[in-house]
């Protein structure tokens, strides 16, 4: 993909997040900690289970998030939340499994949802596979990304793991918030090592505003005693896992271990090393290409999306739903390639997708190619 499509692409999807709108209210647990949480789109519900430090007024724009947040709120309601010790929630409260699970129940009560979604990630999922477990009649699916049922510490670490867990411990306490962004990029490349500088930057800087050492040790601590291997063999919905096959940050062998303890819970290994997946992932396309697949159809209509192409441009996705490239279509349709191009970008700003691949899928889920094509024409 050439640089300049890229940034056209991200454009775009930034114009869509500035012209969504998400609405920020809180709830408040059983324990009196203030929660923040923050809704949009519309559709089946969808709830996301909070991970690691978030910020839902900062990240609403992150480069980092941007892109889960536009295809997350595309089909659903959504609902995400700042997690306690971080973000817009309380930040000088107690951390524990039962805290952070205390967080999701306050926030889904405070929605009223009778049946939802859910999606966990990193901790994430072990707080939802927790609560799939423990409400079996609200949840209609689970979906878990990269996630894992044993927190550091309850697996059996050797002397050398359990180094790592200290030496994690000290770096968020002497340098979260420092001037000097070096210690914050060991989290950062451990989460993204495939990022670009301005996605690690941005990354770098949302742990930064998100909460201060002190309080992003008391999590850390918390998330390395998390164990749910007692409750994830009761969880009866559906459930499907993802996992990336070259996680630095949760190892693949704890997605498969999790997935093996959930009955009839579908595994589905995708390629990279980002645990947080990018925008420009390979491995992107294929987690919302599976989520959709997942989710009943009720919870997306793509074909509602292609009502307002004109004829060319219905003649020119028709080709790229066949894997034709600009140049293959601009000859079969007689056009320029700058003309193809145009064309395309008004494609991908109806279908709502940032790359090809994302187009493809989206075609294909309406039918598309209606007519292959021939040798000659």
């Amino acid at each position: 993909m050439s640089a300049v499509v890229r940034h056209t692409q991200t454009a775009h999807i930034r114009l869509r997040m500035k012209t969504a709108r998400q609405q920020i209210l809180f709830a408040t647990t059983a324990d009196r900690v203030r929660i923040a949480y923050a809704t949009a789109g519309e559709g089946m519900p969808l709830v996301k289970a909070a991970n690691w430090f978030s910020h839902v007024q900062f990240d609403w724009q992150s480069s980092v998030w941007q892109h889960w947040h536009s295809e997350l709120a595309r089909y659903h309601s959504y609902y995400r939340y700042d997690r306690r010790g971080c973000g817009l929630s309380d930040w000088d409260v107690e951390q524990s499994f039962e805290g952070f699970y205390a967080d999701i129940e306050a926030v889904i009560q405070a929605l009223g949802l009778e049946r939802f979604v859910l999606l966990g990630m990193a901790h994430g999922g072990a707080v939802a596979a927790a609560y799939a477990a423990r409400h079996p009649e609200k949840v209609s699916h689970l979906v878990l990304y990269g996630a894992h049922a044993r927190g550091r510490r309850k697996r059996n670490p050797t002397p050398r793991q359990l180094d790592e867990i200290e030496m994690n411990l000290k770096l968020a306490e002497i340098g979260w918030g420092a001037d000097d962004p070096s210690f914050q990029q060991f989290f950062t490349t451990q989460f993204m090592p495939d990022a670009t500088t301005e996605q690690m930057r941005a990354f770098t800087e949302l742990q930064r505003v998100s909460t201060l050492p002190q309080f992003a040790v008391r999590h850390l601590r918390a998330v390395f005693d998390i164990d749910v291997t007692g409750l994830a063999p009761k969880i009866r919905c559906p459930t499907l896992v993802l996992h990336a096959q070259g996680d630095l940050r949760v190892p693949f062998e704890e997605g498969r271990l999790f997935a093996s303890m959930i009955p009839g819970a579908r595994f589905v290994p995708i390629g990279g090393r980002n645990h947080f997946l990018l925008e420009q992932d390979a491995a992107w396309t294929q987690f919302v290409a599976e989520l959709r697949a997942f989710l009943p159809a009720a919870a997306h209509s793509p074909q509602a999306l292609f009502t307002d192409l004109t004829a060319r441009e219905s003649q020119v996705l028709e080709l790229v739903s066949q894997g034709l490239d600009n140049a293959q279509i601009a000859a079969w349709l007689e056009l320029s390639e700058k003309t193809v191009r145009n064309h395309i970008t008004a494609i991908f700003s109806k279908l709502e997708v940032v790359t090809r691949a994302q187009a493809i899928v989206r075609a294909r889920e309406a039918g598309y190619p209606q007519h292959l094509l021939k040798s000659s024409r």
